[in-house]
């Protein structure tokens, strides 16, 4: 019984739930040795034609069970490729010298027939894109690691990659300990300015202080409320707890605009690490993914977030930043902003949420931990509490003047009579 009230509070919620695992995979070389390893996740958005002279967005991940065939393994060269559903793959070629190697490219296949993933085509090919990934000067005998999310585009075609780690050209058959990690993971480090010492004459110009562009109030209806989870495995309880409605607003073209993200249309995808943790939400319009990280004082935040939205215009927006402090609260607790909240992610994207409670790390028994509230919450707790403070203050004056002006009138009276 309460398994099926369960199921009728997230049917009626809209919202459905996905499962997202890793994609590892090892090469083996003609010894029959490991050559080649790699564990890692991908999500596509692809653009394609549809009937009407417009396009809509496909938006698929790489998933966790994919066919190596077509793999090589060489001295100074090596191709990974991933073959998965129908007629799809993703494949990076590996270049190596003395000393590192690097990854030449990355080959993304997909065919235009496959219904389930783009109805409506209007063509039935299957096509190919090349992008070219930062993934350059790793050690020789080492690993490859980002977990930060580092997006690709191409011709229609956006690859977002994290929590990668690969090591091409493997020694001995024996996956490598050492790391080579991505700049996006390395801690940003403050570099003091260099002072230059010059004698020019010049004639000074007038000087303005640019004034700050406001962020345009939202002109659409709150948005809707959606309950989101992900779960580590089928038999699991969630291990991430998203609540909250949210909006995006983006300047496309010099023209603002919102878009709302519907919960009843709206799949969710995800993963949860030890210090890692992705949500991924796509909607008929908007696909956003937040990735969240465990700081060294044991306390999470957000500090990344990456979003495609296609507007009415049908012409696609991508944004996003991997720098981000936002969200934070004390691992095995969650975060609570319940008023409207603005982020500005970028000069070109705001993020809107409303009734905000995020957990990705420490969810027990798949509910919510005991809340750390935003400041304008705890702020708006403040205004009853001195209220409440200033009235019993005023009510022991009052009392206070009342005996002492009662005292003093009876002592009167003593010396009258």
């Amino acid at each position: 019984m309460f398994r099926f009230a369960l199921f009728v509070v997230f049917l009626t919620l809209g919202t459905e739930i996905q499962l997202i695992h890793a994609t590892e995979v090892s090469v083996n070389n003609t010894d029959n040795k490991l050559c080649l390893y790699a564990n890692l996740m991908v999500n596509f958005s692809v653009i394609y034609e549809v009937p009407g002279n417009t396009t809509e967005i496909a938006t698929f991940v790489l998933p966790d069970k994919v066919t190596t065939e077509g793999s090589l393994c060489d001295n100074t060269s090596s191709t990974l490729k991933l073959s998965f559903g129908d007629g799809h793959s993703w494949t990076v070629v590996f270049t190596k010298n003395d000393k590192a190697y690097q990854a030449e490219s990355i080959n993304v296949t997909y065919n235009l027939n496959d219904t389930a993933i783009f109805p409506n085509s209007l063509s039935k090919e299957t096509m190919s894109v090349i992008a070219k990934p930062a993934i350059t000067d790793v050690g020789v005998d080492t690993c490859y690691s980002c977990k930060s999310t580092d997006v690709l585009k191409s011709d229609g075609v956006t690859q977002t990659l994290w929590n990668v780690l690969i090591q091409a050209f493997v020694i001995n058959g024996s996956k490598s300990e050492n790391i080579t990690s991505c700049a996006a993971d390395l801690p940003t480090t403050t570099v003091a300015p260099t002072t230059h010492t010059t004698v020019t004459t010049t004639t000074p110009l007038p000087t303005t202080t640019p004034t700050p562009t406001p962020t345009p109030t939202p002109t659409l209806p709150t948005p809707t409320t959606g309950q989101y989870l992900v779960k580590s495995d089928e038999n699991s309880t969630a291990c991430l707890l998203a609540n909250f409605g949210l909006r995006i607003g983006f300047k496309q073209a010099e023209k603002y605009q919102e878009i709302n993200l519907d919960p009843s249309v709206t799949k969710v995808n995800g993963s949860c690490g030890v210090n890692v943790s992705e949500l991924v939400l796509t909607s008929n319009a908007i696909t956003i993914m937040f990735s969240f990280t465990i700081q060294e004082t044991n306390r999470f935040l957000m500090h990344a977030l990456n979003v495609t939205a296609k507007p009415s215009s049908g012409v696609v927006f991508t944004e996003g930043s991997n720098n981000l402090t936002l969200w934070e609260a004390a691992v095995g607790s969650s975060y609570m902003c319940q008023k409207q909240q603005n982020y500005n992610i970028t000069d070109s994207l705001t993020l809107y949420t409303f009734e905000l409670r995020v957990q990705p790390f420490g969810v027990n028994k798949g509910v919510f931990s005991t809340a750390e509230e935003c400041p304008t919450d705890s702020e708006s707790y403040l205004v009853p509490i001195a209220v409440g403070v200033a009235l019993v203050v005023l009510i022991l004056i009052v009392l206070l003047a009342y005996f002492i002006g009662r005292k003093r009138n009876l002592a009167s009276g003593y010396e009258s009579f």
